[in-house]
């Protein structure tokens, strides 16, 4: 898949899960009970943070295709050719899957 977005310094676009429409027992959610998912598929990665001093640099570690989870709350939600994804700083990506 190519995105026409190109997220800048540290930060990730991450395509969410679908979110369960069933709980465990069977029962159906309607869209206002369903939780947000919190795991993801890394799209686009951005080139890493600039920096003045050796101690503030880091080059990304995820790339695209990774599986990952991210806090409840974390990252901008953008609609993007219909798709809903997410913008985020790679600190807020918990695990790699």
């Amino acid at each position: 898949m190519s995105l026409k977005i190109k997220p800048l310094e540290d930060r990730v676009v991450v395509e969410p899960l679908a979110a369960d429409e069933k709980t465990a027992s069977g029962i159906i959610l309607p869209d206002t009970a369903q939780e947000k998912p919190q795991q993801g598929t890394v799209l686009v990665v951005g080139e890493g943070k600039k920096c003045n001093s050796k101690e503030d640099c880091f080059e990304s570690s995820l790339k695209p295709g990774d599986k990952v989870l991210y806090g409840k709350y974390s990252g901008t939600e953008i609609v993007h050719d219909g798709k809903e994804l997410l913008i985020m700083r790679e600190s807020d990506i918990l695990a790699v899957l």
